[in-house]
């Protein structure tokens, strides 16, 4: 997994590099692609139940699931980029969203909150933690920024498969839920909309866009609990110090 990881976080650097206006999301799509192969890692997403892309690119009202197309970047587009590589038969999975250009104030901080939630519930990760206190920690970034915190689509368990039990809210109560375990890796991933937290899904059955068009965030990252403490496998820059 920590090969893996690595992979999707050169992934990360190596699209967002290339995300410039004009660029099209197919050729981002196979920037991606270069790289997970200069990896020898397999694209987790494609053909994962007939999804086309080896990356899912998310733009502004779009949530998460975003396949790529011939949509070329503008000045002002926010762009949530989410990558999973599996080496050896082991998955790692992140997601980032950035900005093209000068963006709004309203985009800046609505992905400065999220990446903040994302390191708030990645800090309550523990031996015999309760899944209840991540979300707890995520929901409380969320709502005091007065954003809509996503409630349908949740963080994961992960590893051989790229969605393993259990699921990890990006909302709940502290003291409650499931208790994690030394050993277990998941990906928290919360997405928080400017307005509403509700959400459509277009005819094509995979891009989930804001009910109301609001701008839509979303981070990620791939959680080890390891005896050794925390292991973010997809950000191999980041220790249990930096948390």
């Amino acid at each position: 997994m920590t090969r893996a990881g690595r992979c999707v976080a050169e992934v990360h650097a190596g699209v967002k590099g290339a995300a410039k206006p004009g660029v099209s999301m197919l050729e981002l799509d196979q920037v991606a692609a270069d790289i997970v192969s200069a990896h020898t890692c397999i694209p987790s997403f494609l053909n994962y139940h007939g999804f086309p892309g080896r990356i899912c690119t998310s733009i502004n009202d779009v949530i998460v699931h975003g396949i790529p197309t011939d949509y070329r970047l503008v000045e002002g587009d926010i762009l949530s980029l989410d990558a999973g590589a599996i080496f050896e038969g082991y998955h790692a999975d992140a997601a980032i969203t950035f900005g093209i250009g000068e963006v709004s104030d309203e985009a800046n901080a609505l992905m400065d909150a999220t990446e903040q939630a994302m390191w708030a519930g990645i800090r309550q990760v523990g031996h015999e933690v309760r899944l209840g206190d991540i979300g707890a920690a995520v929901q409380a970034v969320g709502e005091a920024a007065g954003l809509g915190v996503v409630r349908e689509y949740v963080g994961h368990g992960i590893g051989r498969s790229m969605h393993e039990k259990p699921e990890v809210p990006n909302y709940g109560e502290r003291g409650t839920g499931m208790r994690l375990k030394t050993g277990m890796a998941i990906c928290i991933e919360p997405m928080f909309n400017v307005g509403a937290a509700e959400s459509t899904v277009d005819a094509d059955g995979w891009t989930v866009r804001t009910a109301d068009g609001g701008l839509s965030a979303h981070f990620e990252h791939t959680v080890a609990l390891t005896e050794d403490g925390i292991k973010v496998l997809t950000d191999p820059n980041i220790h249990d110090a930096d948390l």
